[in-house]
């Protein structure tokens, strides 16, 4: 998945070993898990090179990473110029 952070959601996620975004619509602190019980329990934090981007390498608790139930957000392909729903094979990014 992807989420945003601002200075005091790294802090905290660094703070608490757990995943804490900040939520851009609903401009608060947002602790994945804290209502569906998917937390993401921090294994490993890396920042790339341009120090713009964060890698956060968590053990997944729960159902899923995406508030659909998946394990991951990114579950759409492009197929005969649409996305459409990816195959199960093509899923286990």
């Amino acid at each position: 998945m992807m989420a945003w952070m601002n200075d005091e959601a790294l802090r905290l996620t660094i703070e608490e070993k757990r995943a804490v975004y900040w939520s851009r619509s609903r401009k608060q602190l947002w602790r994945k898990g804290e209502t569906s019980g998917n937390v993401q329990e921090l294994i490993e934090l890396r920042l790339d090179c341009d120090g713009d981007t964060l890698l956060l390498k968590v053990n997944q608790r729960g159902d899923g990473a995406c508030h659909t139930g998946r394990r991951h957000c990114f579950f759409y392909e492009p197929r005969d110029g649409q996305w459409t729903l990816a195959t199960q094979e093509s899923q286990g990014l």
